[in-house]
């Protein structure tokens, strides 16, 4: 799917697949996340830069008290719960594993972790952070799964003019932020528009903060020598050792995408007001990331010849 100035000028299915069909983003539904957090911003529910309001942190002698939605977002929390970024054998035994699938009640397996580092100091990918920051949202949304779902719905996706979308819950009633997110090819692009306009809807209605979209993609510094992550975004801004590769593989210095396991991707491009998703299983090493990198080239010969 590739929008270019707002409007759709590529779009193809695989068989069996329709514009109608929901499809999983995986960890692309962490920058919807990020987008749930700019709406409580945006209505002065909540500072990022504050301390997290997490019940099993309230000791006054606990170090992870300190922990604000920032570093939960930029995964410089510190907590010692396990990696969602890589796979294999012995991830099996890994503890975001085991919350992500032996868990009933998420947020309090990942709030019941202990420091493996000071707050601000690692950048550590795990979906634990995640999943606090959907227990912060649905406290601040009305504290049970019914106003959490009615404040998803209301606040992004009826704006957004997302159709049949179904974010998934734990059995706590907590939205699961963190890769449970099933929407159509237009849904994603239509998130990836609202990050292209600033926050703001197709027909002008605001509904992130004003500079939240570039706090979105501003470099995560302890990410920088690998990664190069931003807010619940992977980006191509600041200067990276991946934004480097990526830049040099066609990426636009000011781009950012949201992506997720086994080849999911939404990626935002300023500088050519394009948005481009590609969605389903992987059918190279590494995510197609080659394939997408190779698209992105491609996709804006394309549009600016």
């Amino acid at each position: 799917m590739v929008l270019h100035r707002g409007r759709i000028v590529g779009e193809r299915y695989a068989p069996g697949v329709t514009p109608a069909t929901p499809l999983i983003g995986w960890s692309m539904t962490k920058s919807v996340t990020n987008a749930l957090l700019g709406i409580l911003v945006r209505q002065g529910k909540l500072d990022m830069y504050e301390p997290s309001a997490i019940d099993e942190w309230a000791a006054k002698d606990d170090a992870r008290r300190a922990i604000t939605p920032d570093q939960l977002l930029r995964m410089t929390s510190g907590i010692g719960c396990g990696q969602s970024l890589q796979t294999g054998f012995t991830t099996l035994f890994d503890a975001d594993t085991q919350m992500e699938f032996d868990m009933a009640d998420q947020s309090a397996f990942a709030a019941n972790a202990s420091l493996r580092a000071k707050p601000g100091d690692e950048w550590r990918y795990t979906n634990c952070n995640f999943v606090l920051l959907s227990r912060i949202i649905k406290n601040l949304a009305g504290g049970d799964a019914k106003s959490a779902r009615k404040f998803i719905e209301r606040e992004l996706f009826e704006p957004l003019g997302f159709g049949h979308a179904t974010l998934e819950y734990d059995s706590a009633g907590v939205p699961l932020g963190t890769i449970h997110l099933w929407a159509r090819a237009r849904d994603w692009a239509r998130f990836g528009l609202l990050y292209l306009r600033d926050g703001v809807t197709e027909d002008g209605h605001r509904l992130l903060p004003e500079g939240w979209v570039d706090y979105s993609a501003k470099l995560t510094p302890q990410s920088a020598d690998q990664y190069g992550y931003g807010a619940g975004f992977w980006t191509q801004r600041g200067n990276s050792a991946a934004a480097r590769t990526r830049i040099a593989a066609g990426y636009p210095t000011d781009s950012f995408l949201a992506a997720g396991s086994q080849g999911q991707y939404a990626i935002v491009i300023p500088s050519h007001d394009l948005v481009i998703v590609k969605l389903g299983w992987a059918y190279t090493e590494d995510g197609d990331h080659v394939a997408v990198e190779r698209l992105v080239r491609e996709t804006i010969a394309a549009v600016t010849e």
